[in-house]
């Protein structure tokens, strides 16, 4: 999930960068949401003990 949020991140700044407001605003939007998405599964399995499945 994180790893996703960077991705995105690198858009939005590769797209603001060439003038593209509404696509870096979108997707820092979204960067931002998984962000958060994923620090908050990352605190539930931290508090109840699981770890994520081995990839």
């Amino acid at each position: 999930m994180f790893g996703w949020a960077v991705t995105f991140l690198i858009v939005a700044i590769i797209a603001g960068i060439f003038g593209f407001a509404g696509l870096a605003g979108t997707a820092a939007w979204i960067a931002k949401v998984l962000f958060v998405v994923g620090l908050a599964v990352f605190l539930v399995l931290l508090v109840t003990g699981r770890r994520p499945p081995a990839v």
